[in-house]
């Protein structure tokens, strides 16, 4: 008879298996392997959970393959209140771009989703939790412009804690902007779509975010303008289950469907198609 493994070579066995493979999902705490995940568009298969994704992620799986063209790639924000709190702004900006390869919070380009071009914005969690500061604000608003000139359909996929206090009312003033260049191509009879991820908060949902013609969101997204824990503690009160939920916000009127991950690309082409009749 072979000699039983010792306790040992175990060890080694198990330290040989590459770490990563594996992810807990953080709603149903399911073993899931990484690369399944991945061809999920990073969605649990056991429990359907919708994982938040990097924008250059959300490009890939919206687009047609290879249509894609950034535009102003170069506006990088600046510091006008020489903020610091545990590090500089200049540093905290710095590590955020290192860490995702992104300039700022949201990447806008021209791109095609099944043969449909249209002008679009995708923000991204992974930088300063996708906060608004005037370079996001700037960014909109000229994706907003280029829709009008070339009479294309406008998306913004939104994911964001809201406005950036390290620009102070600089951030704040983005609201107004946004808002202001979204009514013009709303003036001008254009479309705009948007798709609410979790989480579209604060100065970014009471902006640009609830401005949309359609509005979709991803099952499960946190929509709000205040958390719903400062709601709590502020009117001392218990709130509804699920509560500024996707699903809570579709039952009250406040979005018009919501669109699993996975359906979003033709989901937003036949809006297209439908408004263009």
């Amino acid at each position: 008879m072979p000699d039983k493994p010792d306790a040992a070579s175990q060890v080694r066995r198990n330290v040989d298996v590459p770490e990563g493979l594996w992810i807990r999902c953080v709603q149903c705490g399911a073993m899931v392997y990484r690369r399944i995940l991945e061809e999920q568009l990073h969605v649990c298969p056991e429990c359907d959970y919708h994982y938040r994704i990097d924008a250059q992620s959300r490009i890939a799986q919206l687009n047609d393959p290879g249509t894609f063209e950034e535009f102003l790639r170069g506006l990088e924000s600046s510091d006008p209140l020489e903020f610091s709190d545990r590090m500089s702004y200049r540093e905290r900006l710095a590590q955020a771009k290192e860490q995702t390869g992104d300039s700022e919070a949201i990447v806008v380009g021209k791109g095609f989703i099944k043969g449909r071009p249209l002008i679009m914005g995708i923000m991204n969690p992974n930088f300063i939790m996708g906060s608004m500061g005037a370079v996001v604000g700037e960014k909109v608003a000229a994706a907003a412009e280029r829709a009008r000139n070339e009479s294309l359909p406008l998306l913004m996929v939104t994911c964001s804690g809201g406005a950036r206090m390290m620009e102070g009312m600089v951030s704040l003033a983005q609201m107004a902007k946004t808002s202001a260049a979204i009514a013009e191509l709303d003036a001008s009879g254009g479309l705009y779509i948007v798709v609410m991820t979790d989480p579209t908060t604060a100065g970014v949902a009471a902006s640009f975010a609830f401005l949309g013609d359609v509005t979709l969101a991803e099952p499960g997204a946190l929509i709000g303008f205040a958390g719903p824990r400062v709601i709590a503690n502020t009117i001392k009160a218990t709130l509804p289950e699920g509560f500024q939920r996707a699903e809570f916000m579709l039952e009250h009127g406040f979005i018009d469907r919501i669109v699993h991950r996975r359906d979003l690309r033709s989901e937003i082409a036949r809006i297209i198609d439908y408004c263009n009749k």
